[in-house]
C-alpha cells in the first residue's frame, strides 16, 4: 500500500515503504554531541538548560526550504521529500539531486560516533566539514544542510547573505573552528530560532528528553558516498556511488537491517527547484 498520509514527516519502513495511517509522526533532530541517545541516559548526563541555544527543527521540507531561502539559498534549489523507497515513488522526485538529509533515531550511538576521519585521503577532498558541539545542542538539522550545500559542485548561495558570509568566513577553518564560528554567529542563531518555531509539531525549547532523532547529510564526492555528521570523527566514506539518492537509501536500509537505527525516520533531498 503506497498511500501517503502527509504530516510533518514520513515514517519509512523497510517492509512498508511509506506511512499509511492517520497518526501524526513528528520527528525532531537529535541531542548534542557527546551525549547518548536514550532518554534515560540523556536525562542523567545532559545538563538541564532553561532554553536550548539552537532549538530543534521539525523535519519538514517546507520549513527547511523557507529557512534556507531566508539565509541565502538560491531560489533555483529546494528541499524535497522522499515518500518511500519504491522506484515508482523515487521517479517523481525532482532531478538532479545534490544531497540527502536524513533524520533517524540512532540505537547504537556509541558505535556511530566512532565512524569517520578528518585525516583520511578522502577527507581532504571534502570542501566543508564541521563539528557539532554541546553549545550547538540541536543544530544538526541546519548543520546537515550546510554539509550538503557547501559540498555541492553547484553554486547554490546568493551573495551578501548569512549563508555566503558564513561560507567565506569559514573556508580556511578547521572543523572545530567552523563549529565555533556557528556558535558565535548571532545573526544565524536568531534566524534559526525563528524557524524552529515553525511547522505542525509542538515547539520544544528546553526538554532534551523529547529530542530523539538526529540529522545527517549524504553527498557523493569523487565517486564515493560520504556521510557528513558533526558528531562523528570526520567525514564517513561508505563506498563507491554515482547516485546519491539510491546510495543513501541502500545505506539506510542496511542500518535498519543491522538494528543500528529505528524504523522511524524521514528523508529529504537537496535538489533543483521545480
Amino acid at each position: 500500500n503506497n498511500i501517503v498520509s502527509r504530516c510533518a514527516c514520513l515514517l519509512l519502513l523497510i517492509d512498508h515503504p511509506v506511512r499509511n495511517d492517520q497518526t501524526p509522526l513528528l520527528i525532531y533532530e537529535s541531542n548534542e554531541v557527546n551525549h547518548p541517545l536514550t532518554m534515560t541516559d540523556q536525562q542523567s548526563s545532559i545538563p538541564k538548560k532553561e532554553e536550548f541555544d539552537w532549538p530543534p527543527l521539525e523535519s519538514n521540507p517546507e520549513v527547511f526550504s523557507d529557512y534556507l531561502y531566508k539565509i541565502g539559498l538560491a531560489p533555483s534549489f529546494a528541499i524535497g521529500e522522499v515518500f518511500g523507497f519504491d522506484e515508482e515513488l523515487l521517479a517523481f522526485l525532482p532531478q538532479p539531486i545534490y544531497g540527502i538529509i536524513v533524520a533517524f533515531e540512532r540505537l547504537n550511538r556509541s558505535k556511530d560516533v566512532t565512524r569517520g576521519s578528518t585525516t583520511s585521503d578522502m577527507a581532504n577532498t571534502i570542501p566543508f566539514y564541521m563539528d557539532q558541539s554541546g553549545t550547538l545542542d540541536n543544530a544538526c538539522g541546519i548543520i546537515a544542510c550546510l554539509h550538503a550545500i557547501l559540498n555541492s559542485e553547484e553554486t547554490m548561495i546568493l551573495p551578501d547573505t548569512v549563508l555566503s558570509k558564513f561560507q567565506q568566513g569559514t573556508k580556511t577553518q578547521t572543523p572545530a573552528e567552523r563549529c565555533q564560528s556557528l556558535e558565535t554567529n548571532a545573526e544565524f542563531k536568531t534566524m534559526h530560532k525563528t524557524f524552529a518555531l515553525q511547522g505542525q509539531s509542538q515547539t520544544v525549547t528546553s526538554d532534551q528528553s523529547k529530542v530523539q532523532h538526529h540529522f545527517v547529510a549524504f553527498v557523493v564526492r569523487d565517486g564515493k558516498l560520504v556521510e557528513l555528521d558533526g558528531t562523528k570523527q570526520g567525514p564517513h566514506v561508505i563506498g563507491d556511488c554515482t547516485d546519491v539518492l539510491r546510495g543513501s537509501i541502500a545505506e539506510i536500509q542496511k542500518r535498519l537491517t543491522d538494528g543500528e537505527i529505528s524504523d522511524k525516520l524521514s528523508m529529504m533531498t537537496l535538489n533543483v527547484a521545480m
